[in-house]
């Protein structure tokens, strides 16, 4: 009577009824399936904490006291070894029917490794997704019956739900050590972050289903997942810091702007604060005196092995101009992602105003360098009282001049400075040694020229020229494009 009783009461249960028992914050925004990989799945875990899951019906209410009578005269009688498999094999199979219908899936090391990122991103969020559903649902709703059916056997109780949930928890926690075991990539942190979080949001859950001695294989199982995670997050965050350091993309951005490496690897760190308690947590793990100073530390590092990588890149540059302006360029767009991120906490005021003294000192060697012999034209030795300067002399200073300002303008408009306030402030640096200079040079020599034959050909700019030719540097403009 109890196996009858038992087996046709218990039916997996659907996705869509497990989907409702979710709360809202929880629940798929289409059928089926739930992908929140890469960062997603933190923000949600804030709200799980507080709300609450309602089991679903694995067994109708009314069933359950007829179960648990029958239960009671099996034992009686003596059947007690038959009661516990008739009612092992039953829900043990029906539980994993649940799953399977949900979209768990069992799957080895190889197998991660020969999926498309792509797809194993995605898999990854449903996993996050499976876990707290078996977890908050599918297996406290197997303890709930487990108890109230042996209620009055003791022996069998924890005995029963064990071996129910055995086969299923292995095959969760199977995928999330493929994972944790797969080859290393940076675009895995996230994941692994993702996955490291529900495993720590589960873990006092998991703690009470499975406090039994029948339920330790398992209970030790999950802690140990969590703590591979950890340790594979650590790992793949040395990896990272290591590959921006050795990184040896061929990639040269011609026109001296901020290189993809510096973009990468900053949105790489701006994601990582959106984990910031997490990563707490994880370093926590392995040093619990200073878990906030480590994750200084470990930033501190990205940006000084960034820095590195930089400075070698920068020495591809035939013109040591272009050198300072693409390491003024993405030192600074360094500084300003780290200003407007919470990673200024970690690295600090003093850590700011260093690098942006950096800025500026790249800034002044690329004006050293491409304006100093430029405004060695516009100075003549002994020329103060134009008593011994020959008109020839002037001529060829102009000429010179000339020549050195159209060459500059052709090549720096094709240089670029992606940020519009720093742009404008070299711009204005260069104007204001440049066009005093030039005007000095104009209102005292100027006449000399002017009152000889062809003028123009020496007297190619006027001040306000020059200025609106200043006004085109760094643009990345094509010359051909320009007008003069």
């Amino acid at each position: 009577m109890f196996n009858k009783l038992d087996f046709d009461f218990s039916k997996p249960v659907e996705p869509d009824r497990l989907f409702e028992c979710l709360p809202n914050s929880l629940r798929p925004s289409n059928s089926g399936k739930q992908s929140e990989g890469g960062g997603k799945n933190h923000s949600e875990k804030q709200s799980s904490e507080t709300v609450t899951f309602a089991l679903p019906i694995l067994i109708p209410p009314r069933v359950i006291p007829l179960l648990h009578d029958l239960a009671q005269q099996m034992v009686q009688a003596g059947h007690q070894q038959q009661l516990f498999r008739i009612y092992r094999d039953t829900r043990a199979t029906v539980l994993e029917q649940s799953l399977r219908k949900l979209g768990v899936e069992r799957l080895s090391k190889d197998d991660v490794q020969k999926m498309q990122w792509e797809v194993l991103e995605a898999k990854i969020g449903n996993w996050i997704h499976y876990m707290r559903i078996a977890v908050k649902l599918l297996i406290s709703g197997e303890k709930k019956i487990c108890d109230q059916i042996f209620d009055s056997v003791d022996s069998l109780k924890a005995q029963c739900f064990a071996e129910v949930t055995a086969s299923s928890v292995a095959m969760l926690l199977s995928f999330g050590e493929a994972i944790a075991k797969s080859k290393r990539s940076p675009e895995k942190l996230f994941v692994l972050l993702d996955m490291y979080e529900i495993m720590r949001e589960l873990q006092p859950e998991i703690e009470r289903l499975f406090e039994s001695k029948a339920c330790i294989e398992m209970r030790d199982a999950a802690m140990n997942l969590t703590k591979r995670l950890a340790q594979t997050a650590q790992e793949t965050f040395i990896d990272f810091e290591e590959a921006v350091e050795k990184d040896a993309t061929k990639t040269t951005v011609m026109d001296g702007t901020v290189h993809p490496l510096t973009s990468y690897v900053i949105n790489y760190v701006k994601f990582l604060y959106d984990y910031q308690s997490t990563l707490k947590q994880l370093f926590h793990e392995f040093d619990p005196n200073d878990p906030e100073g480590q994750l200084a530390i470990v930033t501190t590092r990205i940006m000084q092995a960034l820095q590195s990588n930089l400075d070698g890149k920068s020495k591809q540059y035939k013109d040591p101009a272009l050198t300072q302006l693409f390491l003024m360029n993405n030192i600074h767009y360094i500084v300003r992602s780290v200003r407007r991120s919470e990673a200024k906490d970690m690295l600090g005021d003093d850590w700011v105003q260093i690098h942006r003294r950096i800025v500026q000192q790249h800034a002044n060697q690329y004006k050293r360098i491409s304006w100093a012999k430029i405004l060695q034209c516009l100075t003549i030795p002994g020329g103060d009282n134009n008593g011994g300067v020959s008109r020839t002399m002037v001529k060829d200073r102009f000429k010179t001049f000339n020549d050195q300002i159209e060459e500059i303008h052709q090549r720096q408009s094709q240089w670029t400075v992606p940020d519009s306030e720093l742009r404008e402030s070299l711009r204005l640096a260069v104007a204001e040694v440049l066009l005093p200079a030039y005007r000095s040079f104009l209102k005292r020599f100027g006449p000399m020229i002017e009152n000889g034959k062809n003028p123009h050909k020496y007297i190619v700019y006027s001040p306000e020229h020059l200025e609106q030719m200043l006004g085109e540097f760094f643009e990345s403009k094509i010359w051909g494009e320009q007008k003069r």
